[in-house]
């Protein structure tokens, strides 16, 4: 048995999109999600400026602290659940169902569509923190992991089996069950790719009215807000290494240049489509990011080995006591990172999310879910390993500024820390660069193209004129924000995307009950 829609046709192709939606001045989009959507962003925007930076951060942060200390087990569990979820779907009869249908294939080759899932997914992430997560956990920058004596051989295999632990099966299954329910709903049901849609086996109709429009608004806020916080953070970095690697000042007219930068370059991508744009990018930062991670592991084979079996060793050992919320001791810890990643990546699930489904038509529900769990896991534990075990080893051999200052002093320069050490430094300190700006490229493309999409009603064709709109407003908001207060507004508006992620855990959590219910029709299907 199928389901039945008032306004769309479901369980066909043939729906009728966008009944709610105007077309103006060459645009085609949702009146209230996009309306709502754009003067909340103002009003944020607006509001920012009138305040004192400082004292916004303050005040948000102070509310963001009480959600990740209060609701703690709520985001624990919460990813637990998705993790679950999504292995008992690979053993279930749900996993032979095809997206798209029976005789879909899909659009984009293997290769191609892992490339795209780390370009739209946590390629800047392992840039940024590769070097810096692990060697904090080690030198106890911030806390150690389950009160584990920092400088010691078993804190050593502690931080990068955390770190394996925060990057690997649970935050992809957080990705991948956003991206699935997604995908199934607008493929093999026949409605728009939006939130929304997830919701029609609970809550039937009454998705196309205001509650609708709720959950569709909290999306476009939550997926753009989140664009441009780590588009201002990653501006602030790649800022970081350019001034040192080239003596630039790290003044804020760089910062907003390379944002600027990224912001065209994007547009420029944007206007090329996905094949020529997203796809060509992605699939070159996988080759980029291979020949950087190689000479890496060729520089350090002896110890790339030792930390990798360490890493997988550290998470195999920990992952069940990591995973808990009660009874634990190092609560600042806890709470400053599994905690808040847990909460981060639902609040990039939605824009991971939409993207992936637009990209995987054909996969079957097994496949789909076997490669977003795997694939990615392996290559984050790979890299997160193979970095955060060379700058560990620096730190304890005294090799280098890491070395020489124990530590981290600063997180954006960590990673060029580390790459100093070598002969070669200054010219992978220069792809390091580049690979930064690309992923950034990317991601600022691929949220473009979600966040159209959503507030276009879940449309997967518009006019090419509103994703460059999306690309620049992003850009702008990034842009504002480092003008107004630098990095502590940015840091704000990550506090924001957080504090959202706390009713977005409990939507994700529900949409997994409605695929449930959606899948079921299916094996109703083969049954009749």
């Amino acid at each position: 048995m199928g389901f039945k829609s008032k306004k769309y046709s479901i369980d066909s192709t043939d729906y009728q999109v966008g009944q709610d939606n105007i077309t103006k001045w060459g645009m085609d989009v949702h009146n209230i999600v996009f309306t709502v959507s754009a003067g909340l962003s103002i009003l944020f925007i607006v509001t920012l400026l009138l305040l004192d930076p400082g004292v916004a951060k303050g005040a948000i942060d102070s509310i963001k602290g009480a959600v990740l200390s209060n609701f703690d087990f709520l985001f624990m569990w919460g990813a637990n659940a998705l993790l679950l979820f999504a292995v008992a779907l690979v053993f279930s009869p749900f996993g032979k169902i095809r997206l798209g249908g029976d005789k879909a294939t899909p659009e984009y080759s293997t290769s191609s569509w892992i490339a795209m899932l780390f370009a739209a997914g946590m390629g800047i992430g392992l840039i940024f923190w590769g070097v810096a997560e692990p060697t904090a956990f080690y030198t106890d920058w911030y806390g150690t992991p389950l009160n584990v004596e920092a400088f010691t051989p078993e804190g050593r295999e502690l931080a990068l089996g955390a770190t394996a632990f925060h990057w690997g099966l649970h935050a992809w299954a957080t990705y991948g069950m956003t991206a699935l329910c997604l995908a199934y709903f607008a493929y093999n049901k026949g409605l728009p790719l939006s939130m929304r849609s997830v919701f029609y086996p609970l809550l039937g109709d009454r998705v196309w009215g205001r509650v609708g429009d709720v959950i569709d608004v909290l999306t476009v806020l939550v997926t753009l807000f989140g664009l441009a916080t780590s588009l201002g953070l990653g501006g602030t970095q790649a800022a970081s290494g350019i001034s040192y690697v080239f003596g630039f000042e790290n003044s804020l007219y760089l910062q907003l240049f390379i944002i600027a930068l990224i912001m065209g370059l994007a547009i420029l991508s944007v206007t090329r489509g996905m094949d020529g744009g997203v796809k060509l990018l992605s699939n070159l930062n996988m080759v980029i990011a291979f020949v950087f991670l190689g000479l890496i592991a060729v520089l350090n084979f002896t110890t790339v080995l030792d930390s990798l079996a360490t890493a997988v060793i550290g998470y195999v050992k920990n992952v069940i006591p990591l995973s808990q919320a009660s009874g634990r001791e190092d609560t600042t810890w806890l709470h400053g990172w599994t905690v808040f990643y847990w909460a981060w990546w639902v609040a990039y699930a939605p824009f991971f999310g939409m993207f992936v489904a637009r990209i995987s038509k054909g996969r079957t529900v097994r496949e789909f879910v076997l490669y977003v769990l795997l694939v990615p896991t392996v290559v984050t534990t790979l890299w997160m390993s193979i970095f955060g075990g060379v700058a560990i080893e620096q730190i304890i051999d005294k090799v280098g500024l890491l070395g020489a200052d124990q530590g981290i002093t600063d997180v954006s320069l960590s990673l060029f820390y580390m790459l100093d050490a070598y002969p070669l430094g200054n010219i992978l300190s220069i792809i390091a660069v580049v690979l930064i700006i690309v992923f950034f490229v990317t991601t600022l493309d691929s949220g473009s193209i979600v966040i159209d999409s959503m507030t276009a009603g879940g449309k997967l064709e518009v006019p090419m004129k509103q994703k460059i709109i999306w690309a620049i407003i992003s850009g702008l908001i990034a842009m504002v924000m480092l003008w107004i207060g630098g990095t502590q507004s940015i840091q704000a508006l990550q506090s924001i995307t957080i504090i959202a992620a706390l009713p977005f855990t409990i939507i994700l959590l529900l949409a997994c009950i409605s695929l449930v219910k959606g899948l079921f029709t299916e094996i109703d299907k083969t049954k009749a």
